[in-house]
């Protein structure tokens, strides 16, 4: 809240700046409406979520010809109050989906220095990881691992909502599937079930560029599986490759493939914001020219 005037020609200050540091990537959402109040997506940058209290006005405010002196000031005024809640949704280029135990804490193991855990069990991963693929000198994405999403995720299910909006960032979406249908689930099946969800989830999140991933390929009938597979994917218009998380085949590929398309994004996203400017008004000028 702000001070209170006070006599000797002295105002109250106002309200004291509360700062409050977040990681970049947090949402600010009003708790009580829902509304979006920010998106940090950036470094350095700041938003006012509640105004502080004025400060009172000191007795000069209140002199008239007949009284040079008044004993009046006003108090200071409360500040606002408003309940936030914060959402932090990771910044990656790219993110690893698919159902548990499917491999994507291997890839991002193998293919950048991060360390997930990773046993032979569903939900091993709890929580995102992030990890960096360098492609060459000077060039890197930022890959993420989603823990595994199950059917109904869209609804909660198994964690699934609070996993689902870390997709939202990203430009790629890689689904990776098991070749070696385990429990004699079929992997298409699994492909189509998990694009429901992304669908139901945020139509957006569906309409992203994806890459899918046929895992553990170096496991027998792996190579058969995927044939079949990529015959009907393709058809459907959806690229799919073959890696092993163990043996490392098709990782170079998959990576290399990942940076074409964020790179492709990247020139579309640029190439959008161009016309825009094009397209904008003209900002009006003073003067008589």
């Amino acid at each position: 809240r702000g001070e209170h005037g006070r006599g000797k020609d002295q105002y109250g200050k106002r309200g004291a700046d509360l700062t409050v540091p977040v990681p970049v990537g947090t949402i600010v959402k009003d708790e009580e409406t829902g509304a979006i109040l920010a998106d940090l997506d950036r470094e350095n940058m700041q938003v006012i979520v509640a105004e502080g209290g004025d400060g009172g006005l000191g007795n000069i405010h209140f002199t008239s010809p007949v009284r040079q002196a008044p004993r009046i000031a006003t108090p200071g005024k409360p500040g606002e109050e408003r309940t936030l809640r914060l959402e932090l949704r990771l910044l990656a280029d790219a993110g690893l989906l698919g159902f548990p135990n499917v491999g994507k804490s291997s890839i991002i193991a193998r293919l950048s220095a991060a360390r997930p855990r990773i046993a032979d069990y569903p939900f091993t991963t709890l929580a995102p990881n992030l990890g960096v693929v360098r492609i060459d000198e000077g060039a890197s994405f930022v890959l993420a691992d989603v823990p595994g999403l199950i059917e109904g995720a869209h609804t909660g299910a198994g964690l699934g909502i609070r996993f689902l909006k870390h997709l939202s960032r990203t430009a790629v979406l890689v689904h990776v599937l098991d070749l070696s249908a385990p429990d004699g689930r079929d992997p298409l099946v699994d492909f189509d079930i998990l694009q429901r969800e992304l669908a139901a989830a945020d139509p957006e999140l569906a309409a992203k560029p994806q890459i899918v991933v046929g895992n553990k390929l170096d496991l027998t009938d792996a190579a058969e599986t995927l044939d079949i597979m990529r015959e009907e994917l393709e058809s459907r218009g959806v690229e799919i490759l073959g890696v092993s998380a163990a043996s490392g085949e098709g990782l170079k590929t998959l990576a290399a493939r990942i940076a074409s398309l964020l790179a492709a994004r990247r020139r579309e996203t640029q190439l959008a914001e161009e016309a825009a400017k094009l397209e904008a008004p003209p900002e009006e000028t003073d003067g008589d020219g």
